[in-house]
């Protein structure tokens, strides 16, 4: 969330992806990393070792269709590791990004652009 003046008024914006469901952009993650021979197994397991969740939590958030803000602020245990991931996403150094929530969106967006170029999961999983 961000805050800004104009006209003298306080606002508060939201980033358009805070709002969308993390459902509706999972089978994103799932093809891109199929498309380059890896598996939805392997998206699940970057994605739980970022989040926290296990299976069963991670198949209750995308049934019920939660947007990304409630998607990480209910995950059990975001890793500590998470920091160590560096890198580009969209142009834009991951380390840099200053909005915590927009930060974890990117840091699991590196971390499936890591799987798709076929790095080892060992690597992935700092």
């Amino acid at each position: 969330m961000t805050l800004s003046r104009s006209t003298g008024v306080l606002t508060i914006s939201t980033h358009r992806i805070f709002t969308i469901s993390f459902a509706s952009v999972y089978p994103l993650y799932v093809q891109k990393a199929e498309r380059k021979g890896r598996t939805q197994a392997e998206v699940d397991e970057v994605i739980r070792w970022l989040t926290g969740y296990d299976q069963a939590g991670l198949d209750r958030q995308i049934e019920s269709k939660k947007d990304f803000a409630t998607f990480f602020a209910e995950a059990p245990a975001f890793h500590p590791n998470a920091s160590l991931i560096k890198g580009l996403v969209c142009g834009v150094r991951v380390e840099d990004v200053g909005d915590p929530l927009m930060q974890k969106i990117r840091y699991l967006d590196k971390l499936v652009d890591e799987l798709a170029k076929g790095k080892a999961m060992e690597k992935i999983l700092r």
